[in-house]
């Protein structure tokens, strides 16, 4: 079965800071992430830029609002604007995380985890199901990085994953750096979680930095990644083979030259992998 990633390299999340440096400079980078939400406005400076940078590069629409798992109906105001911004960008895909986000009238600004059984599983098909009605194409969905887990979790998150593409169609974005918070906050093998996902589901992959508590992990998006992360990502590259990876960070924005070096890196190590030749030590 062919893997869904259609290998498009590597690429960076699009921040204001960089928008003018990355018109100018051109940077050899294959592809460029948005947060959606960003440009869900009617016009001035973030639209200007995105089409400016969109005439060069591939774009990706990544969502932080969407709740699909919540409990609440799904904002269709909300899902009208993400196709009409995805006519505007002509995405690769369109992707959000598997949580929910939204109570009753507010957006809780947070990534809330979802209890795993059979009855959250049934409802987050269903709803994946609307919103790829909306959107015309398979809705890509992240594992988000928690910290708290539901007692009453009948499958672990990898499971959950698996059973939730098979039943919906949705792709998986594999944050590399997320299972890796994950399994450090709930003591989990992070290896047997990404070796057990689909390789036939993953379209995308996520680097990023988290900030170390000693006793739990916060993913802060405002580090390097770490060394454990790139040793895991390389030992992922190498069991999925080529799937586009992008490095993201969010805050504590080093000059954009450093990034280019991370993003190097990234090419390095999975150019490694994908030959099969041994891992640096």
């Amino acid at each position: 079965m062919p893997a869904a990633s259609q290998f498009l390299g590597f690429g960076l999340g699009l921040r204001t800071n960089y928008y003018q440096e990355i018109l100018e400079q051109r940077p050899a980078v294959d592809w460029f992430e948005i947060i959606s939400e960003n440009y869900m406005v009617e016009g001035g400076k973030p639209l200007y830029y995105l089409d400016a940078i969109g005439e060069h590069y591939p774009l990706v629409m990544h969502g932080v609002s969407l709740s699909i798992g919540g409990p609440h109906d799904l904002d269709n105001d909300y899902l009208k604007r993400l196709k009409a911004l995805a006519e505007r960008v002509k995405p690769q895909w369109i992707s959000d995380h598997l949580c929910w986000s939204r109570g009753s009238a507010h957006h809780l600004h947070d990534l809330l985890p979802l209890p795993f059984t059979e009855e959250s599983l049934s409802h987050v098909a269903s709803r994946v199901r609307q919103v790829q009605d909306v959107i015309e194409r398979p809705l890509v969905l992240e594992n988000a990085s928690t910290y708290i887990r539901s007692a009453g979790d009948k499958f672990t998150e990898w499971e959950f994953l698996s059973a939730l593409s098979a039943e919906s169609g949705c792709e998986l974005l594999l944050d590399v750096n997320n299972v890796y918070v994950s399994a450090r906050n709930h003591g989990f093998d992070p290896w047997e979680f990404i070796s057990s996902l689909p390789a036939d589901k993953i379209r995308q992959m996520h680097l990023a930095g988290h900030t170390d508590y000693g006793t739990y992990l916060i993913d802060t998006h405002d580090h390097p990644v770490c060394d454990p992360v790139w040793e895991l990502y390389e030992r992922t590259a190498r069991h999925f083979g080529p799937v586009a990876t992008m490095i993201e960070r969010d805050d504590h924005f080093p000059p954009f030259a450093e990034l280019m070096d991370e993003l190097e890196k990234a090419r390095s190590i999975a150019a490694r992998a994908f030959a099969k030749e041994p891992a640096c030590v």
